[in-house]
């Protein structure tokens, strides 16, 4: 295997003494707790509505977790399962198990019972920490044909007393004679077990992929994983002492749990959370906690900007925001620093990489490919090797497009016992992304889509971001994706799903030429479509495949 271009890392260059600098992981984010309760045990680790926690409180909260689930009898190495939203719940379940030396099974609130089904089988998911109105409408049902023998219930009225009618639209349950109330057990002053503390090599996560490509599988992060992008993180991003990171990216969601729960913690800062995104809660936040950090999906920012409510004073107190999850259009990076102030940084990575291998650093901005208009993702770290590759697996030259590679210490040991898989993905343990890219000579790494998005129109290959890119620049489009459908003549063409911006005034037919005049001719979008919302993903990723098949289904 040649690593002569990209084994030089050309990227060095670009990055600071502190982006680049030595680092030392040290244990796991259970070990970066006790570090934080040690240094500083009552300043504010969560902040909820009007809710506070301290470090302290929640290492004795999540000690009693701990306690009461190897007293049901869970063992070291057995999984639990979380499926809630942005709350302190998620923080107390998810360190609970750690410290109880399970492996925790995130999993999507949105999930229906068919999805949450294949995770606990495939899983063999021993516990299960769920809301109460989850339990009651469907999960039941689904653990029961499940090795799920544990279950916990949490209300997220919990923690605070603001119970904001924009988020928190529910009211409590009594509590499930099956179930024991996660509350309860973390005020219960139980002891966590003694030798449990987990090695960095341990699994800490099995993160279910979202399935774009077959059946989800289980990516199994490791402690030492996590710990080395929440150090490069600490270390990279320059913030104040005790910085106040906001939850944009839910928790359950790789980018979540580690670019802020995990970063938040082993910086022994402030998370602020808010249970689930709504525009209008979100920016109430931010004026009443002033965030040093965020990050999330350029839908999420999108829709920030787009609120009625919005000033500049919203977003003054942050030192770094971030986005990764889905494409960020130079576009939109433009206008939100015009309207609002701040650069967003883009970032690329994936779960199989433990959320980020390339990001913006600050200090710098990413360039815009004049060829493509394409926006940089970002600069690997010092200990990442991303690179670029053929079909056949051997390198291109800088500039040129291939399939993006990664080695690197956040990259994942491989697939909850899917060996075939694992070594499809991770030959000689490296990462085969399956997205398409390309680095310059400086090292600055471009995704241009992924392999399996790409539109064969008449023979020419057109890649889907390049032409949501020309329509983000559109003054009324708010969300773009575009995608392949057949066409008896060209095989296959290109159609755009739209939504637009608030009273924006536009038509297909003027769409479609906007395209036409910016793009070579079998690139424009023969159909566009304009929708309400485009369907997304929790983490705000736009849904292709739904709308591929909202197009079969016409």
């Amino acid at each position: 295997m040649t690593e002569s271009r990209y084994a030089a890392k050309p990227w060095l260059e670009l990055l600071s003494d502190a982006q680049k600098g030595a680092i030392s992981p040290a244990g796991s984010l259970v070990h970066a707790l006790r570090r934080a309760v040690a240094k500083t045990p009552d300043s504010d680790f969560l902040a909820y509505f009007d809710g506070r926690l301290t470090y302290r409180d929640v290492d004795e909260l999540s000690d009693s977790v701990a306690g009461h689930l190897a007293a049901r009898g869970l063992q070291r190495g057995d999984r639990v399962a979380v499926l809630l939203q942005n709350s302190p719940h998620f923080v107390l379940a998810v360190l609970g198990a750690w410290k109880a030396g399970a492996v925790v099974v995130p999993v999507n609130p949105m999930y229906k019972s068919g999805e949450v089904s294949h995770v606990l089988r495939d899983g063999e998911v021993a516990a299960l920490i769920c809301s109460d109105r989850a339990w009651e409408s469907y999960l039941r049902e689904t653990a029961a044909d499940s090795p799920v023998r544990i279950v916990l219930t949490g209300c997220e009225l919990d923690f605070q007393t603001r119970d904001d009618a924009r988020v928190l639209t529910f009211e409590r349950l009594p509590q499930a004679p099956d179930a024991d109330d996660l509350v309860t057990v973390a005020r219960a002053g139980n002891k966590a077990p003694e030798d449990r503390d987990p090695d960095p090599c341990d699994i800490a996560l099995i993160s279910y992929t979202s399935g774009t490509s077959g059946t989800p599988k289980g990516a199994t992060n490791t402690h030492g994983n996590i710990m080395y992008n929440a150090e490069r993180q600490r270390t990279g991003l320059g913030l104040p002492e005790r910085p106040v990171y906001f939850a944009l990216a839910p928790l359950f969601h790789i980018t979540g749990m580690v670019c802020q729960f995990g970063a938040c913690l082993n910086s022994a800062g402030t998370l602020v959370l808010a249970y689930r995104f709504e525009a209008g809660v979100v920016l109430d936040a931010f004026a009443e906690h002033r965030p040093h950090y965020t990050v999330g999906p350029s839908t999420a920012f999108m829709a920030l900007a787009a609120h009625p409510s919005v000033t500049r004073d919203h977003f003054s107190s942050f030192r770094v925001i971030s986005s990764g999850g889905a494409p960020l259009p130079p576009a939109l990076v433009e206008k939100f620093r015009a309207g609002f102030g701040p650069y967003i940084r883009n970032g690329y990575g994936l779960t199989e990489c433990t959320a980020p291998c390339a990001s913006v650093p600050p200090g710098l901005e990413a360039p815009v490919d004049p060829v493509s208009g394409t926006l940089a993702v970002g600069l690997p770290g010092p200990d990442t090797v991303v690179r670029i590759v053929d079909d056949n697996g051997d390198e291109v030259p800088f500039g040129e497009q291939g399939e993006i590679v990664v080695r690197g210490p956040q990259v994942v040991p491989g697939y909850w016992r899917r060996p075939d898989a694992t070594a499809e993905t991770f030959p000689g343990a490296e990462l085969r992304t399956g997205d398409i890219g390309f680095m310059d000579e400086r090292g600055w790494l471009y995704v241009v889509d992924r392999k399996k998005d790409m539109i064969n129109a008449s023979g020419f290959k057109v890649w889907p971001r390049e032409v949501e890119d020309v329509l983000y620049t559109h003054p009324a489009v708010r969300e773009a994706a575009v995608v392949g459908v057949p066409d008896g003549y060209r095989g296959e063409t290109v159609k755009a799903y739209i939504s637009l911006r608030p009273d924006a005034d536009t038509d297909p037919d003027a769409l479609a030429s906007y395209c036409k005049e910016r793009l070579a001719a079998y690139k424009y979008p023969r159909q566009v479509e304009i929708l309400p919302d485009l369907p997304k993903t929790a983490s705000g990723k736009i849904l292709r495949r739904e709308l591929r098949s909202r197009t079969q289904g016409n």
